[in-house]
């Protein structure tokens, strides 16, 4: 069941593929404007609340599909869901996710001694090299951060699958341009994504 408590905490987490440099140039700018008007010790609501921020701003330059669209490309996008779900219900599982045009939204627990880091890590360094390889380019194409919130409780739980359900539909996204997935199990418990009609 999704909410067991007996494991670790449910990540939601946002995998960014490379922003233009110009928008890299922006975020820097940001934090370095934000760090001015919050001087150290910072909260842990401050951060939280910088952190929003970023990630709003983010989400919107994905969804306008600023930076390299790889994953419009069936194959790319195919391989994205390949590589995330291969290790389910063996180093982590998987909730749910959705594959957009430049980035990825995902639910997902680490499992044993796995650190979800590392993983994450690992499924941004696989699609790199295939990519890279088909492409005939090197280095590693996702942002080196990911940007990931704790899942709370159920009500948060039900909020962030309808969010990661909902993504193309807000971004008004041709349905061909994307995958989503939820795990079967969730699926038998009652759990799923609600379209709109």
């Amino acid at each position: 069941h999704p909410t067991a408590t007996h494991r670790p905490a449910l990540r939601f987490l946002t995998g960014v593929y490379t922003l233009p440099a110009a928008k890299r140039r922006e975020l820097a700018a940001m934090r370095r404007e934000w760090e001015r008007q919050h001087p150290p010790p910072r909260d842990e609501v401050t951060w939280t609340e910088y952190a929003k921020t970023v990630f709003r701003t983010v989400e919107k330059w994905m969804d306008a599909g600023y930076g390299r669209c790889w994953f419009r490309q069936p194959d790319y996008s195919a391989e994205l869901s390949r590589t995330i779900l291969h290790f389910h219900e063996e180093r982590y599982d998987v909730g749910a996710f959705v594959i957009m045009a430049s980035h990825c939204h995902l639910l997902m627990r680490p499992l044993d001694s796995c650190e979800l880091e590392d993983e994450v890590g690992s499924i941004k360094s696989i699609t790199s090299r295939y990519i890279n390889t088909r492409e005939k380019t090197d280095g590693n194409l996702w942002q080196q951060e990911s940007y990931d919130r704790i899942v709370r409780d159920e009500e948060h739980l039900h909020r962030v699958v309808q969010y990661i359900g909902a993504n193309p539909r807000r971004a008004n996204v041709a349905r061909d341009q994307w995958h989503r997935w939820i795990d079967p199990e969730w699926k038998a418990a009652g759990w799923d994504f609600v379209d709109d009609e």
